[in-house]
């Protein structure tokens, strides 16, 4: 029974390292890093991007030429990093994301926001977005598609099989194959 106990355990703190390992940490520019060489487009990057709730954005950068200014959606449209939110200037500074919105970053030199060192991380909330998403109706000029005359399926007397996914489906599964042994 303490192998049972123990094993129950393990499993249940390799569920929290899996749930916390689902968070994603996204370098800003990827190689190129928080630069004005090399012509990086950060809007471009941030939308290739599926920012959620617990990632860590990191600004990799030369601290000598560079900051990162946390700033407000105005300040960010107009470059005005007089006084922002939050200032980074570590060279590698790492922003945990906790909340959904648009979260506006800049580069505080002058003159290199205007060239293009700002991005806008924007965080969905993916259950607002999609209840917010109208469903598309059938056009009423549409012409109705007949249905196929096809057989129905023959009945399956096997059990089902329910997939559970991530960390849960994971812990239910390992503790089926363990009870099997000791049950």
């Amino acid at each position: 029974m303490e192998l049972v106990e123990r094993c129950i355990v393990f499993l249940m703190m390799t569920m929290v390292a899996v749930q916390v390992s689902n968070a994603a940490v996204h370098k800003v520019g990827d190689s190129s890093g928080w630069t004005i060489i090399g012509s990086v487009d950060y809007k471009k990057w941030s939308a290739t991007k599926n920012f959620q709730i617990g990632d860590t954005i990191v600004f990799e950068y030369n601290a000598q030429f560079h900051n990162v200014m946390r700033v407000t959606h105005a300040m960010y449209k107009s470059c005005n990093g007089s006084s922002p939110l939050t200032t980074f200037t570590t060279g590698k500074d790492s922003i945990k994301i906790t909340n959904y919105g648009h979260h506006f970053f800049l580069c505080g030199v002058p003159g290199h926001c205007q060239a293009g060192q700002k991005v806008d991380i924007n965080v969905l909330n993916v259950s607002a977005a999609a209840a917010a998403t109208p469903t598309k109706s059938p056009s009423a000029l549409a012409s109705p598609v007949p249905v196929a005359n096809t057989p129905a399926p023959s009945p399956n007397n096997a059990s089902p099989l329910i997939v559970a996914k991530g960390a849960f489906g994971f812990v239910g599964l390992a503790m089926t194959v363990f009870s099997s042994f000791y049950f």
